[in-house]
């Protein structure tokens, strides 16, 4: 196989960064003509175009931006462990990535990384996207940690620690009811309309199987795989939400929406999925051992 050549890499890496070949040129102590030339066996190399001009400015491709994510990380680790193995220090600031799977609720990930956010000697790099995605990248170690509502399983090839952090119970959430007259759970399910995750979510699935067993036709007003938009939805459309509360904890806590029923047997898990390393962070062990209450804000 053939291996990459790192000197390459560190010229494209000083170009993009700079976003201009002289200036990187002049940086680096070398022509432009030289710079250019390895850029351009690195391309090769890869068999991808990386910069593509627009004017007189040197855009990345989609092929440059992967590996512009690559690169950063790449050199950031090899800076740490200079720092690391020579001083016997880490650096100043450590930078933290972080992915979070895109339906993740917004309100669970601020909660759970609200303490690496007062941190100074912590800069937190936070990416969204799929859990395929999201893992492919910490296979790499371009993630430290990603965050997700699906567990996932070692092997030989992937040995993921994936870690339970919280699990919260799935609820009926609306507006403020006209009728002072309690919500009832199962009976008046079928006379409200409900606002549910896509078919394609595990919450989804077990309410359909319960309300087969129970013989309830319900109403769908809208189905959505996100669960900011989901909120916003349950805050505005006058309908009824199937969610966990933490993603509507600040509507709960002002009143704009109200908790009408806990759905029995029906929860939701949030993990933290990481690999394994020689060096684990004092902050990140610290991290996933807050309580699951202070992690969803309950009491």
């Amino acid at each position: 196989m053939q291996r990459l050549n790192y000197h390459h890499l560190h010229y494209f890496w000083a170009v993009a960064k700079e976003g201009n070949l002289t200036r990187a040129a002049a940086r680096l102590h070398v022509s432009q003509s030289a710079l250019s030339t390895q850029i351009k066996q690195l391309e090769e190399q890869l068999g991808q175009a990386l910069f593509e001009r627009q004017g007189r400015a040197l855009v990345l491709t989609a092929a440059g931006q992967l590996a512009l994510s690559y690169a950063e990380s790449i050199f950031t680790s090899g800076t740490e462990l200079m720092a690391l193995l020579r001083d016997g220090r880490r650096l100043e600031r450590e930078v933290m990535r972080i992915g979070a799977v895109a339906t993740l609720s917004r309100n669970f990930q601020e909660n759970f990384l609200t303490p690496l956010l007062a941190r100074s000697d912590v800069e937190l790099v936070l990416q969204s996207g799929s859990l395929t995605e999201l893992l492919s990248r910490l296979r790499v170690h371009t993630l430290d940690m990603v965050l997700s509502n699906q567990r996932v399983h070692s092997s030989a090839d992937d040995p993921w620690r994936c870690r339970r952090i919280a699990r919260q119970p799935i609820s009926l959430v609306g507006p403020p009811r006209k009728s002072r007259r309690a919500f009832r759970f199962p009976a008046d399910l079928a006379s409200v309309p409900l606002l549910l995750p896509g078919p394609a979510s595990d919450i989804r699935a077990s309410f359909d199987l319960l309300c087969d067993q129970l013989g309830i036709r319900y109403t769908l007003r809208a189905e959505v795989d996100d669960m900011a938009l989901l909120r916003l939805l349950a805050r505005d459309s006058g309908g009824v939400a199937l969610l966990p509360t933490v993603v509507v904890q600040d509507e709960l806590k002002s009143g704009a929406l109200v908790e009408y029923a806990v759905v029995p047997d029906l929860q939701e898990s949030f993990y933290a999925i990481t690999v394994q390393r020689h060096f684990e962070p004092p902050w990140l062990k610290a991290l996933l051992q807050r309580p699951e209450a202070e992690v969803l804000r309950r009491g």
